[in-house]
């Protein structure tokens, strides 16, 4: 899958765009329960809120199959490798829990600032790639992104390791209200499915959920080959350090593996 002109023009101009029905129900299923299984587990690279609500885990593509699978998914790899115009490499793959009631804000900051000065990423020529697990809505800690703010650069930024578990370099409120000025806040929204791509510079951040509405989702980090880390202070897990071109793997390899698990309960309750 590539991106069209008119998506093209958008992530340009705006910095963003946002794929409604990407992935199937039976497809977001089984990611769902993967990362519930996930979740569950007790690891280092599972991180968690003050009060060991599951916030984020890290590098589960390594062990989990549905993850492995979605993380070389041609939808997510093949737009990445046209916009870099090359081939690319996981730098990072997570699930961000935003838990019912207790997620906790994500601070105003942008990707590459980090990916820079903590792991030694020499240009913004990485991108995250959202997957939506549940249905992102305006009052369950949706992120909210600035339009057009990829379009300032790498901002000053100061390393914040208070507000959070997860520490992040953060901008201030006055650097955030002249951004915001000059071009709004966006809340991309939708349905359990969606994909949102967006700019390594890009200016966002989310508010703590406080409804009875989860908000899970995948975000694959993927990296242009020549663009490297070279000076990493995080864990592998954080930030990996294998830079083998990522081969994209056909749709249907997902969608296979997605009715394979629906009907592996079926099957257990007829042997029942």
């Amino acid at each position: 899958m590539k991106l069209n002109a008119e998506q093209l023009a958008r992530f340009d101009e705006l910095g963003y765009v946002f794929l409604p029905d990407c992935f199937s129900e039976a497809e977001i299923t089984a990611l769902r329960n993967a990362s519930a299984a996930v979740l569950e587990m007790q690891r280092p690279d599972i991180w968690r809120e003050k009060d060991g609500t599951p916030r984020t885990a890290f590098a589960c593509q390594q062990y989990n199959e549905a993850c492995k699978l979605l993380a070389s998914d041609e939808r997510l790899v093949a737009p990445v490798a046209q916009l870099f115009n090359e081939e690319v490499y996981i730098h990072q793959f997570k699930i961000n829990a935003k838990a019912a009631f207790t997620g906790e804000v994500w601070q105003w900051h942008q990707d590459f600032p980090t990916w820079h000065k903590d792991d030694g990423m020499p240009e913004p020529r990485a991108m995250n790639i959202a997957v939506f697990l549940d249905e992102v809505m305006p009052i369950n800690g949706p992120l909210m992104v600035v339009p057009r703010s990829h379009k300032a650069g790498a901002l000053e930024s100061s390393h914040d390791t208070e507000t959070t578990s997860y520490p992040l370099w953060t901008l201030d409120k006055k650097t955030v209200t002249e951004m915001v000025d000059r071009n709004g806040i966006v809340t991309p929204t939708g349905k359990a499915g969606g994909v949102l791509m967006f700019h390594a510079n890009m200016v966002h951040g989310s508010a703590g959920n406080i409804t009875p509405y989860p908000r899970r989702i995948v975000y694959l980090t993927l990296s242009a080959v020549s663009n490297a880390i070279t000076k990493p202070t995080r864990p592998d897990f954080i930030a990996h350090q294998d830079f083998t071109p990522l081969r994209a793997t056909s749709a249907n390899i997902l969608k296979e593996y997605a009715e394979r698990a629906a009907a592996a309960p079926a099957k257990s309750a007829l042997a029942a």
